[in-house]
């Protein structure tokens, strides 16, 4: 194992310095209810989480693959946030409330993202190698979301709360939906569909049912109609005969 020297060391400490700094304003320049740089430090839990993710990270590529799983699990204990320590996360990473994120081994988060509660950086399968998803640079993934698969999610994109992206989506675009879709790109609309009017399947079904039973309920009527009007002229002509009798 390679010994590093002192100004190695150093460089690194002060490094390190430099990318908490960092972290920290990016975190207050995008959260309009941090009040400032120590109560993010302090009451911060995605700050925490990423800050020793980073410290796992060193230990992971040393080979003390043991301790940084161990210090990852302890961080998901007191944070409700689940990194890996192989996973790659750049500078100014906001993990916004953060309670159920999970970001997997093979993830590559780049700078300046910002991640909100319960989405989840996944994989597919069980393979061995890269099976987890790359983020570019200032991506959004909203609360909720699921990434699945080893594929590449363009710089800028942002997608919806709640979306399901299974495949790899370009460059500052938005996606929305179960599985996701492109709606935008750049400022030109893929389609008339946006992140508020996403069509409910439950809720289309309901309508087709609901067309369905008035469709029957028509059908219904209009025999049950024919029927007593039988009825009526049945009951008629059963009167005449008894007359003429």
């Amino acid at each position: 194992m390679k010994q590093e020297t002192k100004p190695d060391l150093l460089d690194a400490i002060f490094s390190g310095i430099d990318t908490i700094r960092y972290d920290i304003k990016q975190i207050r320049d995008r959260d309009p209810a941090a009040k400032s740089d120590l109560e993010v430090a302090l009451l911060y839990s995605g700050f925490h989480a990423v800050t020793v993710h980073r410290l796992s990270h060193i230990l992971h590529k040393r080979g003390y693959h043991f301790t940084a799983r161990a210090i990852s699990q302890s961080m998901k204990f007191f944070t409700g946030i689940e990194i890996h320590p192989g996973a790659k996360i750049g500078k100014g990473v906001f993990i916004d409330h953060g309670t159920g994120v999970v970001i997997g081994e093979t993830a590559e988060v780049g700078d300046n993202c910002t991640i909100y509660q319960g989405a989840t950086l996944g994989g597919t399968g069980k393979h061995a190698g890269k099976r987890h998803p790359t983020l570019g640079n200032n991506v959004m993934v909203g609360a909720g979301a699921k990434v699945l698969g080893p594929f590449t999610v363009g710089s800028g994109t942002k997608i919806a709360a709640g979306a399901v992206v299974l495949d790899a989506v370009p460059e500052n675009s938005t996606a929305v939906g179960i599985p996701a879709r492109v709606v935008r790109i750049g400022n030109v609309k893929t389609s008339a569909l946006d992140q508020i009017h996403i069509p409910d399947p439950v809720s289309q079904e309901l309508c087709k049912l609901n067309a369905r039973i008035d469709k029957l309920e028509k059908q219904l009527a209009a025999k049950e109609k024919l029927l007593a009007a039988l009825q009526e002229k049945k009951q008629q002509k059963e009167s005449q005969s008894k007359k003429k009798g």
